[in-house]
């Protein structure tokens, strides 16, 4: 059984109900989930495991599962030390309400879209990227500067402009024949699962991307480049951060 990964979808989910399907010391394996897990350069998701008795398990943390035999979304909550004794005593069957930390998860979001943004204006290949509730960062492969008003400027007329944002899928077949798509040099799209899922910014961007997004270029809000610099010779980091 592979979990149910419920933000691909719809990033604004903050909470489902829920059947544990293992438990373990590594974490707590739901049949679906809303929690996103770390990976792509995003910040894992942190919130909570209601039982049906009313008892709340704390998770600190989201994992993928590196288990063999684990699908490409089974992601395990991982209980904050505090609730780790209760975590340990779920068993498989058992009912839970899976809620995240919303006000975390939408900074998230608004940022990771923001790096897209980012994307459309530096004509270059990210060699790099880290998305936090606090600020977002790339690498871009590139030996030249980046002008940091031209960034700014270019950064508050795309957020300004109300693009819808949306999320296509191709399969692995029309991916391979658009190698185009792909910005990203460090973290690769995955493949082999038969689709892959694409983010579209309308008239500003489109690429390979699994990360929870806002759903208009709007709902961003006022964000600064915080700071550039030159971290190789053939290396300009961006990180922008909310003004």
């Amino acid at each position: 059984m592979s979990t149910e990964a419920l933000f691909r979808a719809d990033a604004y989910l903050r909470e489902c109900t829920a059947r544990v399907v293992s438990v373990g010391p590594e974490g707590v394996l739901l049949d679906r989930t809303v929690f996103y897990p770390l990976g792509g350069g995003q910040a894992a998701d942190t919130g909570t495991l209601t039982r049906d008795d009313g008892q709340v398990i704390v998770i600190g943390d989201t994992r993928k599962s590196r288990a063999e035999g684990a699908g490409p979304d089974d992601a395990l909550h991982v209980p904050a030390p505090e609730s780790a004794e209760a975590a340990a005593a779920l068993r498989p069957g058992d009912a839970v309400v899976a809620a995240i930390d919303w006000d975390r998860r939408h900074r998230h979001m608004r940022l990771h879209t923001s790096t897209h943004l980012l994307c459309a204006l530096v004509p270059h290949p990210v060699d790099g990227c880290s998305i936090t509730s606090g600020y977002a960062r790339l690498d871009f492969a590139t030996v030249e500067p980046l002008d940091r008003e031209l960034l700014q400027a270019g950064l508050e007329r795309l957020i300004a402009g109300a693009h819808p944002v949306a999320i296509d899928w191709i399969t692995d077949d029309e991916l391979a024949a658009q190698p185009d798509l792909v910005r990203t040099m460090s973290v690769k799209p995955p493949m082999g699962f038969g689709r892959v899922r694409l983010l579209r910014i309308d008239g500003v961007d489109l690429q390979p991307c699994g990360g929870t997004h806002v759903s208009n270029t709007a709902e961003i809000g006022a964000l600064r480049i915080a700071k550039i610099e030159k971290k190789s010779a053939r290396t300009r980091r961006v990180t922008i951060e909310f003004a």
